[in-house]
């Protein structure tokens, strides 16, 4: 399975609590942090939904 680094670029503030859990949920918790996670299809569906948000780069 691959993977994916997603890194948080614009901030959750002003978001719907749903985006914000989200991020959350996704293990982000601050700007400019890093995470690398499986490709999932629970998690491309996270991405997805808060991609205007994140940088995403396949590792």
């Amino acid at each position: 399975m691959k993977t994916l680094k997603i890194k948080q670029i614009k901030s959750g503030i002003d978001r719907p609590l749903r985006q914000k859990r989200t991020l959350i949920a996704l293990g982000i918790k601050k700007m400019h942090k890093e995470r690398i996670v499986e490709a999932s299809p629970q998690m491309l569906g996270m991405i997805e939904k808060v991609k205007h948000l994140l940088s995403i780069e396949e590792v």
